[in-house]
């Protein structure tokens, strides 16, 4: 019989939401600000809440080394977008 584990079931949540949810928003956002978008209120805080649940997980991906590729994409896809973001602002900023 199978003991269950509750950092997998986690992990396997964690994972779900990542492909259905995340990644897709994320992915969106991304295409709008490299076409030079501004951030919308609601994607500023789809990212601040993203960036937290990525710093929030970081210990079970520590203990799951797979993992941690995975996780860097993602940490480093965020800081993309988030930089991107912060050039579209300031060019903006500029025009006006």
């Amino acid at each position: 019989m199978t003991e269950f584990n509750r950092d997998d079931a986690v992990l396997t949540v964690m994972l779900r939401h990542f492909e259905a949810h995340l990644l897709p928003d994320a992915l969106d956002i991304k295409e709008r600000i490299d076409r030079g978008e501004l951030l919308s209120d609601r994607a500023a805080d789809f990212l601040d809440e993203a960036i937290r649940d990525i710093g929030r997980t970081r210990h079970l991906v520590d203990q799951h080394p797979e993992l941690q590729p995975l996780y860097a994409r993602t940490a480093r896809m965020f800081r993309q977008i988030t930089r991107r973001a912060l050039e579209n602002e300031q060019r903006g900023q500029h025009l006006n």
